[in-house]
């Protein structure tokens, strides 16, 4: 079997000290807030996870920017020059357009060089797109070659469940999720969506929760209601500045499923500038999305 690179996005949202076991290459993407313009990295080393936060709570407009080809191509490139295929697995296609600059640098490049760039979307986001980047490592690590293992997630990511809620609807709002009049009604009698990532990597408000803790118990039971244990992967709970409340969720999880391995990690800049702070995020693997 020819070796090969896995290749993500700083949208996954993964721990950046759990990531360095994975032996995987993560591009960073632009983030630009009141005129500063930084890239986003899984450390925060250009912009700390509290500032960022921090920012956003005193009223700081943050705005992202997809990669682009010509920057695919710098890192994708090198691998293929070492004789590498390359797996990359993308930010949702459904929230950005960042697959399509991907997909454009595979073609020159597969046009280029024997060995190949496959591109899987994964439909998904934050912790969503970091469970499916996990699933790869641990298909390569199991033996399986590039184009299995790429064939194997865009099977399964309709698999990978993405629940989240919310702490405040004007970050919807801004991004053209919810309409303002409902936001600013949600807003004064305390209502939380409940909201999920669909088959086509889409943002789609399935309920309301009257209340924070609602809210939060509403990811649980969605999750009870369709959890499938048996891929043998991490469930993954992201937050924007909460982590009381993902302990809490840790918990019941913890509480209902001893023996599964539960990871906690922060939102980064890119998904939290449209989610906000106090959004938590829960995705595991289950019957269905």
């Amino acid at each position: 079997m020819r070796d090969y690179k896995i290749i993500s996005d700083c949208t996954c949202d993964l721990d950046d000290e759990y990531v360095k076991g994975l032996d995987v290459d993560i591009i960073p993407m632009d983030v630009t807030m009141e005129g500063r313009q930084f890239e986003h990295y899984l450390d925060f080393r250009n912009c700390g996870f509290k500032e960022f936060y921090d920012c956003l709570n005193k009223g700081d407009v943050a705005s992202t920017s997809q990669i682009n080809p010509a920057k695919y191509l710098n890192y994708f490139e090198p691998y293929l020059e070492k004789g590498l295929d390359i797996l990359y697995v993308c930010f949702s296609s459904g929230l950005s357009s960042t697959y399509s600059s991907a997909i454009l640098a595979a073609k020159e490049l597969n046009e280029k060089y024997t060995n190949k760039v496959y591109v899987v979307d994964s439909k998904g986001a934050s912790g969503g797109e970091g469970l499916l980047l996990i699933a790869a490592c641990k298909n390569k690590n199991e033996g399986m070659d590039v184009e299995t293992n790429a064939k194997w997630l865009q099977y399964n990511l309709y698999h990978l469940a993405h629940w989240f809620t919310v702490n405040d609807l004007m970050f919807l709002k801004r991004g053209g999720r919810i309409s303002g009049t409902v936001a600013v009604l949600g807003s004064a009698l305390k209502i939380k969506p409940v909201l999920h990532v669909d088959d086509e990597g889409h943002l789609i408000n399935v309920s309301k929760a009257h209340g924070r803790k609602a809210s939060i118990n509403a990811l649980f039971d969605k999750m009870v209601e369709t959890y499938d244990d048996s891929y043998n992967l991490p469930i993954i709970i992201t937050h924007g500045d909460c982590e009381d409340d993902a302990i809490y969720l840790k918990n019941k999880i913890v509480e209902r499923y001893p023996d599964k391995e539960v990871m906690i990690s922060y939102i980064g800049p890119v998904i939290g500038s449209h989610s906000g702070p106090g959004t938590l995020a829960l995705f595991f693997m289950a019957s269905g999305r």
